[in-house]
């Protein structure tokens, strides 16, 4: 149970994975460059490890920039909670938080919403879903399927997150997340990573086969990436929100 163990098994989990969601990389492609053409813009959010997932989808060098990160600490920076409630270890369970940070977030009726729960069992993720629903926005999800199918859900509707969105993104993790035997290797954060990425991959290809010039991020590390990203956010003033 060693580092190559871990190496050999994620990388045949990461191809088994990216070709067999093939089909819903491509609709939920769809579903973003349609908001895209509508003016929204990519509303993504996960709590715990699964934040990493939002951070791949909006923000980053090599992704879109019509993309906003939404985060269980929205209520304190802009929600004027006190940072202490932050250290509650259970708040990503809390159902009405949910309404807090979508009422918080800059969002328009055209924007799609990417959440991501390894278990998509909990309050805020659950609650979440359902208030973009009603708001009438497309919904994608990505969760393990395997996981989420053998856990009680927490939210009173007695609902997953795979079970309410338009598309479900399955990150082939297993219950519990790791696959050595020692109970350590993550992979979600892995495969789900792939999967962001593939999803961006195919809208860019879309933008750029409707003759459009695709909004993607430079690394500011680069010359001039810098001015390159501060002038495509200047388009999206108001609608999405970067901090470090």
């Amino acid at each position: 149970m060693n580092a190559q163990t871990y190496l050999e098994t994620v990388t045949e989990l990461v191809a088994k994975v990216g070709n067999g969601q093939a089909a819903a990389v491509q609709r939920a492609a769809d579903l973003i460059t349609e908001s895209l053409a509508a003016g929204g813009v990519v509303q993504a959010f996960g709590s715990g490890h699964s934040e990493a997932v939002a951070m791949e989808i909006a923000g980053r060098a090599g992704g879109l920039v019509p993309t906003n990160r939404i985060a269980l600490r929205d209520i304190v920076l802009y929600g004027g909670e006190p940072r202490e409630v932050l250290e509650d270890q259970l708040l990503e369970r809390r159902t009405e938080v949910a309404h807090r940070i979508y009422d918080l977030a800059p969002i328009s009726a055209a924007d799609v919403f990417v959440l991501a729960s390894q278990s998509g069992i909990n309050g805020v993720i659950v609650e979440l879903a359902l208030l973009i629903k009603e708001r009438g926005h497309q919904l994608i999800a990505v969760t393990s399927l395997e996981h989420t199918a053998r856990s009680e859900p927490r939210h009173p509707s007695g609902k997953r997150l795979a079970e309410i969105a338009d598309v479900v993104l399955d990150n082939g993790a297993p219950y519990g997340d790791v696959v050595l035997g020692n109970q350590s290797g993550a992979v979600s954060s892995v495969t789900a990573a792939v999967l962001a990425q593939m999803v961006v991959a195919e809208v860019v290809e879309r933008l750029e086969q409707a003759g459009q010039t695709p909004p993607i991020y430079l690394s500011a590390n680069i010359a001039g990436g810098y001015e390159h990203n501060l002038q495509l956010e200047a388009r999206y003033a108001g609608r999405i929100r970067r901090i470090a």
